[in-house]
């Protein structure tokens, strides 16, 4: 099995006709989805989402993927192609076209209203390309064909990609959902067809390749979802992604069952959930949503909310609810239903709200206990039948952790496709198609790009570490005056702690250290007054670190006497 370079190698210049394959996210992780196609000259991408941050990474709005490698070639895009409308896949395109605004955009009707909304509030106008299903295309020297596939949102797309090369198949998210809830399977008809002509490299879905069988079909979550409203004493508060249609439309259609009034609350659920309903994906009775207003003054038992927050983000409708910083107030016999699965590193978060809930008396319904949420993505027994059905020549999964990446691969194998022929690679690896044959040939630039407010990319590892001491162990400021001629101290250090208990005879101690480190032959001839914090700080790093068994952030400010 072909494995990306460990050490970074930049990759030699593309040979005459060739193509070159570089994921910039979405390789080791759930998210950031993100691949450049490279041919003559020109670059398409595919998809261009964000990860959401986890606990070890305090502060951080979203992570992007690394535009590093193409920078100063973005005037050589011809186009992005997005094969849906989740955050993972479009959240990133804003923060591109900031560097260039009018990249075409090139998607279906729902994908490209979503970005579009979402640009709109970047007050960027995007060029975009309306495509659908058997569509095809042409974005400089690439041809594109669109294939229509199943995931839990609609309008998704597989694309395929001719070039002199040779034929690559990006599947996108998808899974082979028999039952979906627009009737809108997953067309392995095309996909045999395009197997038939030859795929020379298929990119495929790898987040539910460790999941054996078939996954469930949407519809089957209807019963346990018509019980929850049907049995809730009072007030029903679902939470959702706010790109899930199909789930949504699943909850209005128990609400109206039920005979209960919906309100969406959070921003990003009013406007995509208005977009849906204005473009026919959501279909919505007569009088079933109100004003949140209106609901206030209507019997709880005939009350349901649909708000974001699934996955525990701290500032988001159902993380306040239950902190209690909400307007909307949650209390015993209110009834909150979780329809989303865990991300993962968000599970410490979401366990978080749930006993909250629990502690209010709220009853919570989540995948964990209720057949309330059934994954988008092919689980093991999908994937091998398409390997089966498009023969490819070889193999890339994408869209998954390490874990998920490697158990894609055994998959592919195992259907037959030669195990040299099947490159499992990180973000960064380049992967050049020439005559037929795929390998890996170097390595770029594609490292975590963090958002934190308004600032892209000023947050580094460093940064991140210093928030993560400040968490765990406060802080320390030593203030140490100095006599610049013999680096010994003229006044006794000055210590002051933040979130950190600051034990007399402990703090003597590190002092004596101090002192006893200026005084070493060494620190004599030290004449810089970074040089001289720096010594102060690992000094005492040492001794509370032994002491405490703790570590603080620790910073030295030294004035010269």
């Amino acid at each position: 099995m072909a494995r990306s370079p460990r050490r970074q190698t930049s990759p030699p210049a593309l040979a005459s006709g060739g193509l070159r394959i570089t994921p910039l996210g979405g390789l080791g992780e759930i998210g950031r989805n993100m691949t450049v196609f490279e041919h003559e000259g020109k670059l398409l991408i595919v998809d261009c989402g964000v990860l959401f941050p986890e606990e070890h990474q305090p502060g951080i709005d979203v992570i992007l993927p690394d535009f590093t490698s193409i920078r100063d070639r973005l005037k050589d895009v011809v186009g992005i192609v997005l094969t849906h409308g989740h955050e993972d896949h479009i959240g990133g395109v804003p923060y591109l076209l900031k560097e260039r605004p009018d990249i075409p955009l090139i998607g279906s009707q729902l994908t490209l209203a979503f970005i579009t909304a979402k640009l709109t509030e970047h007050r960027i106008t995007p060029s975009t390309v309306h495509v659908e299903a058997e569509d095809t295309h042409k974005a400089g020297p690439f041809e594109l064909e669109f294939v229509a596939v199943n995931h839990s949102i609609p309008d998704s797309l597989a694309v395929a990609i001719r070039t002199r090369a040779g034929l690559v198949l990006h599947t996108g998210d998808f899974k082979m959902d028999q039952f979906p809830l627009d009737n809108r399977i997953t067309d392995l008809r095309h996909f045999a067809r395009l197997g038939e002509e030859g795929v020379d490299l298929f990119l495929t879905d790898s987040t539910n390749a460790e999941v054996p069988g078939f996954t469930t079909s949407e519809r089957e979550l209807n019963p346990a979802i018509e019980k929850v409203f049907a049995t809730a004493p009072k007030r029903i508060i679902v939470s959702s992604f706010a790109s899930h249609v199909h789930r949504i439309q699943q909850v209005l259609d128990a609400a109206h069952a039920s005979g209960r009034k919906v309100a969406f609350v959070g921003r990003s659920m009013v406007r995509n959930m208005g977009i849906a309903r204005e473009l026919g994906y959501l279909k919505i009775p007569r009088g079933l949503i109100v004003n949140f207003k209106k609901l206030q003054s209507m019997p709880d038992n005939k009350i349901a909310l649909v708000c974001t927050g699934s996955q525990g983000e701290p500032m988001a409708a159902l993380s306040r609810m239950a902190s209690g910083t909400h307007q909307i107030k949650l209390d015993q016999g209110d009834t909150v239903l979780m329809a989303s699965s865990m991300v993962p590193g968000n599970e410490n978060a979401i366990y978080g709200i749930i006993n909250k809930f629990t502690d209010l008396g709220v009853q919570v319904v989540h995948k964990g206990n209720a057949n309330v949420h059934v994954s988008g993505h092919a689980s093991a027994g999908e994937l091998v039948y398409c390997y089966n059905i498009v023969r490819p020549k070889h193999v890339m999964p994408v869209h998954g952790e390490s874990k998920h990446l490697h158990a894609n691969a055994d998959l592919a194998v195992q259907t037959g496709i030669p195990r040299e022929r099947v490159l499992v690679a990180a973000d960064g690896t380049t992967i050049d198609l020439v005559n037929g044959q795929a390998k890996v040939s170097g390595k770029v630039e594609a490292g975590l790009v963090y958002v934190d407010g308004h600032m892209i990319g000023k947050v580094t590892e460093e940064t991140l570490v210093e928030r993560r001491l400040l968490q765990e162990g406060g802080a320390v400021t030593i203030v140490a005056i100095v006599d610049p001629d013999s680096n010994t101290l003229t006044e006794p250090l000055e210590f002051m702690t933040k979130g950190f208990i600051q034990d007399p005879q402990i703090f003597k101690g590190a002092a004596e250290k101090v002192k006893s480190a200026l005084a070493a032959p060494n620190a004599q001839k030290i004449d810089d007054i970074d040089e001289l914090e720096k010594l102060i700080v690992d000094t005492v790093s040492r001794h509370l670190e032994r002491a405490y068994r703790r570590a603080p952030l620790i910073t030295a400010v030294v004035i010269d006497a």
